[in-house]
């Protein structure tokens, strides 16, 4: 993943890593599970998140399992996440 500069938007995959570490009460460096075991993160940011054109105008959702939750990102960069029990 890479840092982002200040003023710019996050992108899909730092607000999950950021909802996710928010959720476990850590910071994002301390999650023990790297966010690519889950999805690749380039793809992710490619078709959901802020500042994702193409995604806002279809409504694209990606949903996938991540640290025990179903996580949920929409095209306007929202994050759900779900027990995954």
């Amino acid at each position: 993943m890479q840092a982002k500069s200040v003023g710019q938007t996050p992108s899909a995959s730092e607000l999950v890593i950021d909802a996710v570490a928010a959720r476990e009460g850590v910071d994002p460096l301390e999650l023990t599970v790297p966010l690519y075991d889950a999805i690749d993160a380039d793809e992710l940011d490619a078709l959901v998140g802020p500042g994702t054109e193409r995604a806002a105008k279809s409504g694209v959702e990606v949903t996938f399992a991540y640290y025990g939750y179903e996580v949920t990102v929409t095209a306007d960069g929202t994050v759900s996440l779900t027990d995954d029990s």
